[in-house]
């Protein structure tokens, strides 16, 4: 795909945007999760890391990344990677971001991670919700706005996993039983708090350590949300420092009972993997409806 033509039409589009002529110099293919191809990019300007895809695939994926990696970085609470471009070259849809380069971390690096978590959570509206869909991996996340938190977990979150589940034969009404009978009790479970500037798919793969040892997060599925979402994200796979709960509770606590709520956070993310994956999620998402 990244022919001799292709490459001449990046060339040109990076230079419009940093009003500068480039090169590139050499092309790499590097790690970019199972949805995207990825390169590292040296040009005469320095390194980027570019994704690609096709564009009708999955549409507006990477206007939707852009999008959400802006409101996270105008946050200025986390580093997050500059968008240079994104873009559609024929039937390449791309996004071009600068190269933050792997590195050690710091020895306070997830006291540092847990604070600034923190403080982006502390970026609030006026409801639950984004002016935009976006995606979830590779599933598209809607996002229409409400005012309580409950209508938008259950009305945005859940049921368009559970509908896509169903009409996939991938769960049974018994499991919808259950989950509606959940729905009774989210009032009771959740308590209510101002709409949080998430990240939203805060796994331990969306993370990163830059050449100064500090935290980055990368691969976000933005929208304002209860900020226990990404919270619970960070225990789904694990890999996330015990420092990082106490710094985070040091600099923007907790309500109490956090912790028994993550399961029911993580019901959203889990029917997620269930529609893409299937398999074992199944069987965690039945256990936290039973126990429930």
């Amino acid at each position: 795909m990244f022919d001799a033509n292709f490459k001449v039409k990046i060339e040109e589009a990076i230079s419009q945007v940093i009003e500068s002529e480039l090169s590139i110099l050499r092309v790499a293919s590097v790690s970019g999760g199972s949805i995207n191809d990825a390169y590292c990019l040296t040009t005469n300007q320095g390194k980027y890391f570019m994704k690609t895809n096709q564009a009708n695939r999955y549409p507006f994926m990477f206007d939707k990344e852009a999008l959400g990696l802006d409101l996270l970085r105008n946050a200025n609470a986390i580093r997050i990677p500059k968008v240079v471009l994104s873009n559609t070259i024929e039937d390449t849809s791309f996004l071009i971001l600068e190269l933050i380069e792997n590195s050690t971390p710091l020895p306070e690096f997830w006291s540092l991670f847990g604070k600034q978590l923190a403080q982006l959570h502390q970026n609030t509206n006026t409801s639950f919700g984004l002016e935009e869909f976006n995606y979830i991996g590779s599933l598209t996340q809607q996002n229409n706005s409400h005012k309580n938190w409950i209508d938008f977990f259950i009305n945005e979150r859940l049921n368009p996993q559970i509908k896509l589940a169903r009409d996939n034969g991938k769960i049974d009404l018994a499991i919808i039983t259950k989950f509606e009978r959940l729905y009774t009790k989210l009032d009771e479970i959740f308590p209510e708090e101002p709409p949080a500037l998430l990240h939203g798919d805060l796994w331990s793969g969306n993370f990163m350590v830059d050449e100064n040892g500090g935290p980055v997060i990368i691969d976000p599925a933005v929208y304002f949300g209860h900020r226990e979402m990404d919270i619970a994200m960070t225990k789904m796979f694990g890999g996330f420092n015990q420092q990082l709960y106490q710094s985070y509770n040091e600099h923007f606590p907790l309500e109490k009972g956090w912790e028994e709520r993550l399961e029911i956070c993580n019901l959203y993310p889990l029917m997620v993997h269930v529609n893409l994956f299937g398999g074992t999620y199944l069987g965690q998402v039945k256990r936290i409806l039973s126990q429930l």
